[in-house]
């Protein structure tokens, strides 16, 4: 079956990333003066480039795959519809205060395999008229950290519930430990993963203050993960009860918003299926182990993945994701919490 649907044989909702157009970004000093940015055989280490006053970011929509080239989704605001879309590159730029910015290169390619467009994913923001040199182009690490932007995870000291009622802190739990799950009860965790990020850009946590959702205290969650809603009234629209919402697809700026600053402490927690567990209070996912996300996971888990991953697929309910035209509205965290209230 295609990767781009369930095992079920439902449509995997298409991911959205935030890109600049190559054509946005040239370089002002150096051997490629006055280029725009291309793929990484063309690049040059020590160009120094600059993004265009006129930028604007742009929501690239591309189908879920195993590997690189993947396919650009219908609605997607920019490129074509099914065209490849490859995953070129991981770029290091520093700019003139010793900041450093990361980014991804995408290229969008033509029936005939030509270059068609070029785009640039930065993992923290970039800024017009601000001088960004060329460090390191690394095609080897694109992959892992374009995985990592799918991985969901919590943030230090984030309570999650036990089988017992319990509550323990995300960093205390251990392999063994039975944690309640909504759709199977008690559940063992197989794996537990940490790492430590600056909080920028699409790195940076979201932040749901303490009664928004329900929520017993703050909660801190990666951008990407998905926030389990029962409605009791469809006051979203969506035509069904239970679901899925991504946290960075709820941000309001009041009492959801985006945290940026200093490093996070991220926690992934695996179990034998994908599941929805309970952290401080809100219905959160665990980690989904699919084609994405796996590259990111460690080397000496990788038996373990290659059983979970048919598993997870199975057990993941991707139909009831709701796509972020829905989300776009400044009430929306109060419109959920008045549809799950009654």
């Amino acid at each position: 079956m295609s990767d781009a649907f369930s095992s079920s044989g439902a449509p995997r909702p298409a991911h959205s990333v935030s890109v600049y157009r190559g054509t946005h970004l040239r370089v002002v000093s150096g051997a490629n003066l006055g280029d725009e940015l291309s793929y990484a055989e063309d690049l040059q280490p020590d160009d120094i480039y600059a993004l265009s006053p006129l930028a604007r970011p742009a929501r690239l929509s591309l189908l879920p795959a195993a590997a690189s080239p993947f396919r650009i989704a219908p609605g997607s605001e920019v490129g074509r519809r099914g065209a490849d879309l490859h995953l070129d590159a991981c770029l290091t730029f520093m700019s003139a205060d010793g900041a450093i910015t990361e980014a991804l290169v995408l290229v969008e390619t033509c029936s005939q395999g030509l270059v068609a467009e070029v785009y640039l994913m930065p993992l923290a923001e970039m800024r017009p008229r601000k001088d960004y040199a060329l460090v390191r182009v690394n095609r080897a690490t694109a992959l892992g950290r374009f995985a990592q932007l799918a991985c969901v995870s919590f943030t230090a000291g984030t309570l999650i519930t036990l089988a017992s009622g319990a509550q323990r802190a995300v960093e205390d739990l251990r392999v063994g430990d039975r944690v309640l799950t909504r759709d199977d009860g008690p559940q063992e965790l197989r794996w537990i993963g940490n790492q430590t990020l600056r909080a920028v850009g699409a790195f940076a946590p979201i932040l749901i203050r303490a009664g928004t959702l329900n929520a017993a205290r703050d909660l801190l969650v990666s951008p990407d993960h998905r926030l389990f809603v029962y409605q009791r009234r469809d006051r979203l629209g969506a035509g069904r009860a239970e679901l899925l919402l991504r946290a960075r697809h709820l941000v309001n700026g009041e009492t959801i918003l985006r945290q940026e600053g200093g490093f996070v402490d991220y926690y992934q927690m695996l179990f034998d299926h994908h599941q929805i567990v309970y952290a401080e209070g809100i219905a959160a996912e665990s980690l989904l182990v699919d084609t994405r996300t796996r590259a990111a996971l460690p080397a000496e888990i990788s038996e373990q993945l290659a059983a979970l991953l048919p598993r997870h697929l199975a057990s993941d309910q991707p139909e009831l994701e709701v796509q972020e035209t829905l989300l776009q509205r400044p009430d929306i965290a109060d419109l959920l919490q008045e549809s799950s209230a009654g």
